[in-house]
């Protein structure tokens, strides 16, 4: 089977924001369904292992702020990349707070939701939720699964729903490839000051491949 078709399928690029008791959580997600429009219920796909999956069946909330071609790739490094157990993700974030649910300004805007039904499956947990909360704060192209990957040249982190194992393609040149968050750099030398545009590590990080 080619799984490459997997990638034409339409998904966008959201932050889940939840609740750790005082603590604020969130990860990155590309799983963010409209169900119903009235009331509006919204469902999302979260690894098992993630912790913030843990911090929403505990709190029944959740927070989906949404992407936009314009935001800092600082984002998805800090959201999709480190666990909000040992990591304050919102420390060096522009945020708010939406019905007790953390939101991220700057964005295109925010659905926070109250958890209405929970649905698992052997990897991840689909929360479905009633939204409760809800506003525009930009009116910015939304970033798509296919931008992160084809632009800005993104990988999936393995709990993510839609993560894909080697796919092939063809070799032209020099490849680099961050151990950290999967992005790839194409030439003939990495630069010795070189950070990753999408996690932030430094070039110690990355393999020749």
């Amino acid at each position: 089977m080619n799984n490459k078709i997997l990638r034409d399928l339409s998904y966008g690029v959201y932050i889940v924001g939840s609740k750790d008791k005082n603590k604020n959580v969130g990860c990155v997600v590309n799983t963010a369904v409209q169900i119903t429009s009235s009331p509006v219920t919204i469902a999302i796909s979260i690894n098992h292992d993630n912790y913030t999956n843990k911090c929403i069946k505990a709190s029944n909330i959740f927070s989906i702020s949404i992407l936009n071609e314009k935001n800092d790739n600082f984002l998805i490094g800090t959201f999709g990349f480190s666990s909000s157990k040992d990591t304050d993700k919102y420390k060096n974030v522009e945020y708010e707070e939406i019905s007790g649910c953390p939101v991220i300004k700057n964005t295109n805007g925010y659905i926070v939701c109250k958890v209405i039904s929970i649905l698992e499956t052997e990897t991840h947990t689909i929360f479905v939720g009633e939204a409760i909360a809800m506003n525009k704060y930009m009116d910015e192209n939304p970033m798509t699964y296919k931008y992160y990957h084809e632009v800005l040249k993104g990988s999936s982190p393995k709990k993510a729903p839609t993560y894909i194992e080697n796919i092939t393609e063809e070799i032209k040149g020099n490849r680099w490839k961050c151990t950290i968050c999967g992005y790839i750099y194409e030439g003939d030398t990495l630069p010795d000051n070189f950070i990753c545009p999408i996690c932030g590590q430094p070039r110690e990080v990355f393999v020749k491949i």
